[in-house]
């Protein structure tokens, strides 16, 4: 076990386990138009969802205050409403890349379980879904 792994056992940061996860079609066309239409500068936005037997559903997308700008999006998660099951987080990179930076993987670490990131051109072929360990997973869309 890594030592960020082990550290995430004894504060109780390991969450909740599930095999499987899955976002609406829908979804990923508003991620994509909200990521174009964002652009040069990145966007950033929080998923709700609920887990339904060992699948994590990505149900819509929550919105707090934060800042933009081409070399990143911050938000202000203490913004967040106590009555939000937040189970992750999605933002682009304005730039070919969906692979995660380190500040990247330390957000992903605060926040949620499940993590988006889409690069340009903003295409379904340009997301990437990661765990709060910034390690690669598969995330099913379905109709």
């Amino acid at each position: 076990m890594d030592f960020n792994k082990f550290l995430a056992k004894i504060f109780g940061n390991d969450k909740l386990k599930f095999s499987n996860s899955e976002i609406s079609y829908d979804l990923i066309c508003e991620i994509m138009a909200i990521a174009q239409k964002s652009h040069p500068h990145e966007f950033a936005a929080l998923f709700e969802g609920k887990l339904k037997e060992d699948t994590l559903k990505i149900e819509k997308l929550v919105f707090v205050p934060g800042e933009n700008s081409e070399q990143g999006a911050t938000l202000n998660t203490l913004m967040v409403p106590t009555n939000m099951k937040i189970i992750g987080s999605v933002h682009s990179h304005p730039c070919p890349s969906n692979h995660p930076s380190n500040a990247d993987i330390h957000f992903f670490s605060k926040i949620g379980i499940i993590h988006m990131i889409i690069s340009e051109p903003y295409d379904i072929s340009n997301i990437a879904t990661y765990n709060s360990f910034g390690e690669r997973i598969q995330c099913k869309v379905i109709k």
